[in-house]
């Protein structure tokens, strides 16, 4: 999980120095919080990034060797079918 430091009570006190309650200052920056521990669950890190990466050139590579195997047994097929004289 990606974190970010986030000080609640230094935000609360600066809602405070504003003009809001307590109760309002506390009540904000909980919900502050909330939404940035959402919002970075749904955020794709670096690592996940070449970890998908990686995955898809896996994919990619085995997709290859499976076309030349099927190639390869193509063109011995047919050598089959003419043998040399």
């Amino acid at each position: 999980m990606t974190t970010l430091a986030f000080d609640t009570l230094k935000f609360a006190e600066a809602l405070k120095s504003t003009g809001f309650t307590e109760e309002q200052a506390k009540g904000m920056a909980t919900a502050l919080r909330d939404v940035q521990e959402v919002s970075l669950n749904e955020v794709a890190t670096k690592r996940d990034l070449q970890e998908s990466e990686l995955r898809l050139k896996v994919e990619l590579i085995r997709w290859i060797v499976g076309v030349a195997a099927g190639q390869a047994a193509f063109i011995i097929a047919i050598l089959k079918l003419f043998p040399a004289k």
